[in-house]
C-alpha cells in the first residue's frame, strides 16, 4: 500500500513537472498573428479532420464597407480572444466582431474624417496584450502606434499621446518628413512591445531600426541599430564608415518570433537601400538580410547570421521566422527556422545560433558595368534541405502552352540576358531574376506541426527582369523645361521602381500613362502628398520638388515653379552620382502575350519539409487558371500570397491564390482534400479556432494583387450542425 501511494505521488509530481516543463504547449486559440509568438501557424483543434473537411460550409461573412481603388487590399491575419475576433480594414479600420456569427461589436478609425487614409494602408495583423482587466489591442496605421480598449474600441489614454505613438519616436528630427509605417505588427513580451517598420526601398528610406516601446505607457525602452553605428559590433561591414548617418533601410518589415521562455525575439531584415545598386554601401553590409537574435528585455545582439551579403537583388527576408523544436543527430533540439526568396529552408539552434545543416559559402559572378559597384564574392546556401523553388531559368523552361513561334521568341530573350545565376549582378543591359522579386517564400509564413516535424510553405516560381537604368539628364536636358527636368528627377529616384521607366506601371503598382485625363492636377499633388495603397506619402520631398513631379506627368508645366529654385543645388541634383546613380526600371515579370509567366508550371507550390531530416516530403501546383484547366491542362499554380495553417486534425489550410479560392490539403501526402470558392482572391493566412465547441477557419478576402479585383470580406467556415 505504501509502496502504491508512492508511485502515485510521483506520478502526480511528475505530471506537475510536465505540465509547468517549457517544452509543454496548448495550441488551441489564435491570439498573435501566426497563432502563436512560435510563429508555427499549428493548432492542435481537431474537430476539423480529413475525414470530414469535405463538409465545410459558409458560417458567415463580414463585410467591412470601405474597398475602394484597384490596389486595396487585407492582408490581415485575424487573432481569436475569447470570442472575439479582432481584424483591419482596407483602409485600415481596426474592428472587433462575434467570432461564432461575424456580428460586429465596434469598428475604429486612426484616420478620423479622412476621405483617403494616408501613407500605407496593408497591415498584416494586430496584437493583444493584457494585465487583469486592462485589456489592449495595438496595431500601425499610416506612422503611428495605437493602443485600443478591446473591449469597446476606444483609444487608451495613457498610451502615448491620447492613445497613439509616432514610430519615428526615437529618431533623430532629419527623419521627421521620411516615410516610416508598419505591415506587420509588434509582439508582446512581458510589458514591451518589439516592432519594425516598412520603410521607402530608394535612396531616401529612413534607419531600420528594431525598437521596444512600453506596452502601457508608449514610453521607448530599447533600439537596436540594424545599420551599426561606431563602436557597435557590424560597423566594420561598411566600408563608408558614415554609412549609418546616410543609408538607411534593413528594416524589420515581415514580422517576428519570440522564445518567451529564454527571453529571445528572432528579428529577420530587410534589404539597404537603396535595393539595387550599392556603390555608397561597399561592404557586406550587416545587419541587412540578418537573421537576429535579440535579448527582448535590452535589444542587445545575441547571434546573428546574414543571409544575403551586400545584397544588390531585393532579397530581404520575407516572412516570420518560426520555432521549431526537431531531433537532430539524436537529440531533441530547439531551433529557428527562416525560408528565403531563393527557395531556402535555413534551420538554426536557437541558443547558439549553429546551422542545424551545413551552410557553405559558394562563389558567385562579381562582375559588373556599374560604376562604383563592387559585388560580394560569395553567397551562403544550405547543403539541406534542398531548394523548394528552380533557381534559374533557361532556354528548356518556356512556357509549353504558347505557340512555337512566342517560344522561339522567348528563347530569343533569355539569350539575351545575363542567365548563368541568380545572383548575377544588376547591370543595364538586364537580367532575369530567377527566384522573382517575390520569390521563393514570401511574407505569408511557414506553418510547422510540432508531433511530426514538418514545415509547410507556399512559394512561388516566377520569373522577373532586373534591369537599372542610368539617371543622367542627357538629353532631356535640351527638351525639358527646368521644371519637368527636375520632375523627371525627382520621379526616377521615388516613382520608377514601381511605375516603370515608361510610366506603364506593373503589377504593383498602376500606369501613369495619361493620367492627365483620370486625375487633376490638384488630385496628383494630393496623393504624392499622402500616399495611397502601397505607395508610401513622400512627405521628405519638398512641395516645389513635388509640384515639378507632376508637371513632369502631366507633360506641361501646370505648376508655376520659380526658375531660380529649380537651378538652387538644393532643388536641382544635377548629374546623378554615388547611391542616386542607377535605379531599377520597373517591377517588370517575365510574361508571354496572355500574360501567364514565361517559364513552363508549376508558378505556384505548397511544400512540406521534413526539419527533423532536412528531406522534402512532398510538393503540389498550389492554384490554377481555370481557362487552362478547360483546356485539359493540369493545375499549373499562379502566384500566391498569404499562408498556411496546419491543424493536429491532419489538414493543411490555405488560400493565398489569385484564382479565389480556399484549400485544404491532407497534410501527410498533400492530397486536395477541399477547395471553396471565396467573394475576392484570399491574400493572407487564415486563422482556425473554436468557440462553444465548434472549430472554425476563417480568411481575409481583399484582392488586390496580381489584378484580382479588390474586396472587403472575411469569410468563416465550420462543419454543419449535427
Amino acid at each position: 500500500m505504501k509502496t502504491s501511494r508512492l508511485s502515485a505521488l510521483s506520478f502526480f509530481v511528475v505530471l506537475l513537472v510536465f505540465l509547468s516543463c517549457s517544452k509543454f504547449r496548448t495550441y488551441t486559440s489564435w491570439e498573435v498573428r501566426g497563432a502563436n509568438k512560435e510563429q508555427n501557424r499549428y493548432s492542435e483543434l481537431t474537430q476539423i479532420d480529413s475525414s470530414n473537411v469535405t463538409q465545410l460550409e459558409k458560417a458567415w461573412t463580414y463585410r467591412t464597407g470601405d474597398a475602394g481603388g484597384d490596389y486595396s487590399q487585407i492582408q490581415t491575419n485575424p487573432v481569436v480572444i475569447d470570442g472575439i475576433l479582432f481584424g483591419l480594414s482596407p483602409k485600415m479600420k481596426a474592428f472587433a466582431l462575434d467570432a461564432k456569427t461575424g456580428e460586429e461589436r465596434w469598428m475604429f478609425n486612426p484616420f478620423g474624417d479622412m476621405e483617403e487614409a494616408p501613407s500605407i494602408n496593408t497591415s498584416r495583423g494586430l496584437t493583444y496584450w493584457e494585465e487583469n482587466d486592462d485589456k489592449r489591442i495595438l496595431f500601425a496605421a499610416g506612422s503611428s502606434l495605437y493602443a485600443l480598449d478591446a473591449e469597446t474600441g476606444n483609444p487608451v489614454k495613457n498610451f502615448g499621446e491620447e492613445g497613439s505613438i509616432s514610430l519615428k519616436k526615437g529618431y533623430s528630427e532629419q527623419f521627421d518628413d521620411f516615410s516610416i509605417s508598419a505591415t506587420s505588427p509588434g509582439i508582446i513580451y512581458k510589458d514591451l512591445i518589439i516592432i519594425g517598420s516598412r520603410l521607402s526601398e530608394g535612396a531616401d528610406a529612413g534607419p531600420g531600426d528594431i525598437r521596444a516601446f512600453d506596452v502601457k505607457t508608449g514610453a521607448l525602452e530599447w533600439t537596436f541599430h540594424t545599420i551599426p553605428r561606431p563602436g557597435e559590433f557590424g560597423h566594420d561591414t561598411w566600408e563608408n564608415p558614415e554609412a549609418w548617418k546616410e543609408i538607411g533601410g534593413a528594416n524589420s518589415w515581415a514580422g517576428m518570433a519570440l522564445d518567451e521562455e529564454r527571453g529571445v525575439v528572432y528579428v529577420p531584415t530587410g534589404s539597404a537601400s537603396p535595393d539595387f545598386y550599392g556603390g555608397n554601401r561597399k561592404g557586406a553590409n550587416l545587419f541587412a538580410n540578418t537573421l537576429l537574435a535579440l535579448d527582448a528585455s535590452t535589444g542587445k545582439r545575441l547571434w546573428h547570421f546574414q543571409t544575403v551579403h551586400h545584397d544588390l537583388w531585393d532579397r530581404d527576408l520575407p516572412s516570420p521566422p518560426t520555432l521549431v523544436t526537431v531531433n537532430h543527430d539524436g537529440k531533441s533540439v530547439d531551433a529557428v527556422a527562416q525560408t528565403t526568396k531563393t527557395g531556402y529552408v535555413l534551420l538554426f539552434n536557437r541558443e547558439t545560433g549553429e546551422p542545424l545543416f551545413e551552410i557553405e559559402e559558394r562563389k558567385v559572378p562579381t562582375e559588373t558595368n556599374l560604376e562604383g559597384e563592387e559585388v560580394w564574392r560569395t553567397q551562403p546556401a544550405p547543403v539541406k534541405p534542398e531548394p523548394l523553388i528552380r533557381q534559374q531559368m533557361s532556354v528548356e523552361d518556356v512556357n509549353p502552352y504558347i505557340s512555337k513561334q512566342e517560344q522561339q521568341q522567348i528563347k530569343e530573350r533569355i539569350r539575351s540576358y545575363e542567365t548563368q545565376h541568380m545572383f548575377e549582378a544588376p547591370s543595364i543591359k538586364g537580367d532575369i531574376m530567377f527566384p522573382g522579386f517575390d520569390g521563393g517564400a514570401e511574407w505569408g509564413g511557414s506553418a510547422f506541426d510540432p508531433e511530426t516535424g514538418m514545415l509547410y510553405v507556399n512559394t512561388n516560381e516566377v520569373p522577373w527582369i532586373l534591369q537599372v537604368i542610368d539617371k543622367k539628364p542627357g538629353e532631356d536636358s535640351k527638351t525639358l523645361s527646368k521644371s519637368r527636368l527636375l520632375g523627371k528627377e525627382v520621379y526616377l529616384n521615388s516613382c520608377v521602381s514601381c511605375h516603370g521607366a515608361n510610366l506603364e506601371g506593373s503589377g504593383r503598382s498602376p500606369s501613369l500613362v495619361g493620367v492627365a485625363s483620370r486625375r487633376t492636377p490638384d488630385d496628383i499633388l494630393a496623393l504624392v502628398n499622402s500616399g495611397s495603397g502601397m505607395m508610401p506619402a513622400f512627405s521628405q520631398i519638398s512641395e516645389l520638388r513635388k509640384k515639378a513631379l507632376v508637371n513632369f506627368l502631366l507633360k506641361e508645366d501646370h505648376f508655376k515653379v520659380d526658375e531660380k529654385q529649380v537651378s538652387d543645388k538644393t532643388e536641382m541634383g544635377g548629374e546623378a552620382a554615388g547611391q542616386d546613380r542607377y535605379t531599377l526600371n520597373g517591377y517588370r515579370k517575365f510574361r508571354t502575350k496572355e500574360g501567364y509567366p514565361a517559364i513552363n508550371p508549376p508558378w505556384g507550390k505548397l511544400n512540406a519539409v521534413n526539419l527533423h531530416n532536412g528531406e522534402i516530403e512532398w510538393q503540389v501546383p498550389l492554384g490554377e487558371y481555370p481557362e487552362l484547366r478547360e483546356q485539359g491542362i493540369d493545375p499549373t499554380g499562379t502566384e500566391n500570397y498569404g499562408g498556411p495553417v496546419v491543424t493536429k486534425g491532419g489538414v493543411v489550410f490555405i488560400a493565398a491564390t489569385l484564382d479565389k479560392k480556399i484549400r485544404a490539403f491532407d497534410k501527410d501526402s498533400g492530397d486536395l482534400l477541399w477547395e471553396a470558392e471565396l467573394p475576392y482572391a484570399g491574400f493572407a493566412t487564415p486563422s482556425t479556432y473554436e468557440v462553444d465547441g465548434k472549430q472554425y477557419i476563417v480568411i481575409a478576402c481583399g484582392g488586390g494583387k496580381l489584378g484580382a479585383e479588390s474586396g472587403d470580406a472575411y469569410v468563416a467556415f465550420a462543419l454543419p450542425d449535427s
